[in-house]
């Protein structure tokens, strides 16, 4: 079957093939490690995964590399500002190096979380400070290059069709530049390959270069580490949307100009979070959510948030609330127990062709979960039997990575909760079906959901 994709490069959906076929080569930009991930930033890596799962799902062995960008990566895109691992440091009041340590674990749990499976290769930017340096040197002996004050700079009048990936002429490239103006600068849109460390001033993070002390630019870590792990399985590359116009432009202008080939053949983006007031979530904005603040501390399962981007694709802003959360904790508690149900009724049976058929084409249509789950749907009320549902429910789930096969897992219910079950049972034996509902709130709230059945009550964790 085949696998149709949006390609932001051509801006249309392509058929999918990879350069080396069964194998392929994926890479998305990883979190800068200066603060917490939040829940915008996840979307993106959720629809990375759907990405990652569905080119397994149709039989291609993905080789996964994401970047940890550690240093590098200033507080303007076009390399004005401060260092964000620096500026993290002078925050918390630690080095640099523990910023990064930090905050790379907490988005590595954050992601378990989300059940998003974790790349081939993880590689951090200070990992490969030479690898860029010889990149850097490539670019020089080819005449890209120019150095001024604060840097060496890529020219970008050198290198053809800058904008065929943002589409955007070069007199709008220039006017977004001027917020930051480098006068210094031969085009307002050059940018840093290697910035020189300012003079009088220790950074934490610094290295010798044939150019001074310094550090690289954050757009040349993705090129050479891109190269160094995939080397001529230049698949596909993902970001969000934020960086087309920027990041993912100067990734293509150097690399392409370092070896005079293509660089990705596919470029894929998701779109942007929103929230109140329709603002994209962005810590510049100061209005970022994390995983913790959002659905952990509110007593909400992190896999409400998978669910609900599910509900919108991955190319259109999704916008989020808290009606949102509680509507998505529902949707998943709602899916959790159909299956629940089935498992009930029986063992899981022969996966049913037709809806497998039907899934694998909707998945296959660029990424079109907000289909897929009116499939999941489709299929859970159709009048097939409960183990032809459950092993076509199960079969989808390699896809959706929502655990639905863990809930015939016993749990045991903690002390406090035991508690307040018994009481409830008393309450209703009673007739006091006021503390009966009181008790029942009581027990929502800490995560627990009330089932009240023929064959008794049940308290499950969904």
């Amino acid at each position: 079957m085949e696998l149709f994709l949006y390609n932001s490069l051509t801006r249309k959906k392509e058929v999918f093939k990879p350069s080396r076929p069964p194998e392929t080569g994926l890479y998305t930009c990883g979190p800068t490690v200066y603060n917490y991930a939040h829940i915008g930033n996840l979307r993106t890596y959720i629809f990375e995964d759907i990405l990652k799962r569905v080119l397994t799902y149709n039989g291609y062995k993905v080789k996964h590399v994401m970047n940890i960008t550690d240093v590098g990566h200033l507080t303007g895109d076009r390399d004005m500002g401060e260092d964000k691992l620096e500026k993290g440091a002078q925050r918390e009041g630690k080095s640099a190096w523990d910023i990064a340590g930090y905050y790379t674990q907490a988005f590595k749990k954050d992601i378990n979380r989300l059940n998003i499976l974790e790349p081939s290769i993880w590689c951090k930017a200070t990992d490969t400070i030479g690898e860029q340096i010889e990149l850097i040197q490539t670019l020089e002996s080819k005449g890209y290059t120019y150095t001024i004050n604060d840097g060496v700079y890529f020219d970008t009048s050198r290198f053809e069709n800058y904008a065929k990936l943002s589409h955007q002429d070069l007199e709008a490239l220039q006017e977004g530049a001027r917020v930051e103006k480098n006068l210094s600068k031969r085009n307002p849109a050059d940018f840093a390959l290697w910035k020189f460390s300012p003079s009088g001033v220790q950074r934490q993070m610094e290295w010798q270069s044939p150019w001074g002390v310094g550090f690289p630019g954050w757009h040349i870590e993705c090129s050479a580490m891109s190269m160094m792990y995939l080397n001529d399985m230049l698949d596909i590359h993902c970001g969000g949307t934020d960086h087309i116009d920027v990041h993912h432009t100067n990734e293509i202008a150097q690399s392409e100009a370092a070896t005079g080939k293509p660089f990705f053949s596919f470029w894929m983006h998701g779109a942007f979070l929103i929230i109140t007031g329709g603002k994209k979530m962005a810590k510049s904005e100061g209005n970022f959510l994390t995983l913790e603040s959002a659905f952990l501390n509110k007593g909400i399962d992190p896999l409400a948030y998978r669910y609900a981007t599910f509900q919108t694709h991955y190319r259109k802003p999704m916008e989020y609330s808290g009606k949102v959360a509680t509507a998505a904790q529902n949707g998943l508690f709602h899916l959790r127990n159909q299956v629940r149900t089935l498992m009930d009724a029986g063992e899981p049976a022969a996966i049913d062709s037709k809806f497998q058929k039907r899934f694998h084409e909707t998945i296959n249509n660029d990424l079109n979960m907000p289909r897929a789950m009116a499939v999941v749907q489709d299929l859970l009320k159709s009048n097939l039997n409960a183990g032809a549902k459950l092993a076509t429910v199960f079969e989808f789930d390699r896809i959706l990575g929502l655990d639905l096969s863990e809930l015939a897992k016993k749990q045991d219910l903690p002390e406090d909760i035991q508690k307040l079950v018994q009481a409830r049972k008393d309450a209703r034996k009673a007739k006091n079906w006021a503390l009966s509902d009181e008790l029942r709130d009581k027990i929502l709230a800490l995560g627990y959901q009330v089932q009240d059945t023929a064959q008794g009550m049940k308290v499950i964790k969904p």
